[in-house]
């Protein structure tokens, strides 16, 4: 700024320049550039809370209160009744962005989670129908694995705008830092979310389709017996044997010695979040099913979906309670 400005707010006056004034200068803050409006807010800011450190510390006391006891209300929660949590859980999720992005008018985002909504509506549909159309399985595993598959790719490319603008690699293209790391931002963000969203669904209409099919039951036994020429996960006979390479996929065989269609064990693993044998419940060995070194980055990226999940779906409803307690008791 080429000249001296003082700012008063409440009583206390700010010097900005070079030099004092005994009276405050009088101008148009809308003339000033956005590092003034900012040095002028935040100006406006220190003399709005100036005094008030008891109080702040007050509100980071109740704040680290509410998360702890809101983590152990979550966890016995989850562990005492899975399915409502995971059913709120997925509520929590599938709203809570959409009512922030109505907000600030994000339409780019309001158009994907719309198309997004409309075909898992529609996924989800088919997968709670009884009886069972045999071909709903590979309709639901194909369309949950493509949308995990690009959220994982978007995540990635996302990521990698972000590290390329932290590095100033943009400069080299003239594209401006702010937009190069808005954009980074913006896939990572898709990314992630479509990502935890698309697996908790799949995970829901995987244990339709399982229990419709009758050969797994969440507690107690099958209602089938189950061949060793059928798939567990869609109820399908199996053509290709486990030692013959297939043309459209391969068979799988499990340390259990329970084969299945490497398409249908790999959805109910890794979109389905089932670490375990549709049949006999025995624990998977995901590093042996992934033995290719280039695939585990999906089981890694499998589990950092699962730990955003409370990001996403809790940490705004614990944030707004947070607020509700510090209006309740007058902290500001």
């Amino acid at each position: 700024m080429a000249g001296v400005f003082d700012v008063e707010v409440d009583g206390v006056e700010h010097d900005h320049g070079l030099g004092h004034h005994d009276e405050p200068q009088q101008f148009d803050v809308s003339k000033l550039s956005p590092e003034e409006k900012w040095r002028v807010e935040h100006a406006r800011m220190h003399a709005k809370h100036k005094g008030h450190e008891a109080m702040h510390a007050e509100m980071v006391l109740i704040l680290i209160v509410t998360l702890v006891v809101a983590q152990l209300v979550l966890v016995q929660w989850k562990q005492r009744h899975p399915k409502s949590y995971n059913l709120v859980t997925l509520f929590q999720m599938w709203v809570v962005p959409l009512y922030f992005t109505t907000k600030l008018h994000w339409w780019r985002f309001l158009s994907t989670w719309f198309i997004f909504s409309v075909i898992t509506a529609y996924v989800s549909y088919r997968a709670t129908r009884k009886p069972l159309a045999c071909t709903t399985p590979r309709l639901v595993y194909k369309w949950f694995l493509l949308l995990y598959k690009i959220s994982y790719a978007t995540g990635i490319v996302g990521y990698a705008v972000v590290m390329f603008t932290l590095f100033g690699i943009n400069l080299i293209f003239r594209i401006k830092p702010e937009d190069a790391m808005d954009f980074g931002v913006s896939l990572l963000f898709y990314g992630l979310y479509y990502g935890v969203l698309g697996r908790d669904f799949a995970e829901m209409c995987a244990d339709f389709m399982a229990s419709t099919v009758g050969y797994y039951s969440a507690s107690g036994m099958p209602t089938k017996h189950l061949s060793d020429d059928i798939c567990a996960v869609c109820g399908q006979p199996i053509l290709v044997d486990v030692s013959e390479e297939g043309i459209i996929e391969n068979t799988y065989r499990l340390s259990c010695n329970h084969v299945f269609h490497e398409f249908c064990i790999r959805g109910w693993c890794i979109v389905g979040k089932k670490q375990m044998c549709p049949y006999c419940k025995e624990k998977v060995d995901l590093k042996r099913m992934f033995s290719n070194p280039w695939e585990r980055p999906h089981v890694m990226y499998g589990q950092l979906l699962d730990w955003l999940r409370y990001l996403v779906a809790w940490q705004p409803v614990i944030i707004g309670f947070v607020q509700g307690i510090n209006y309740i008791l007058g902290l500001e």
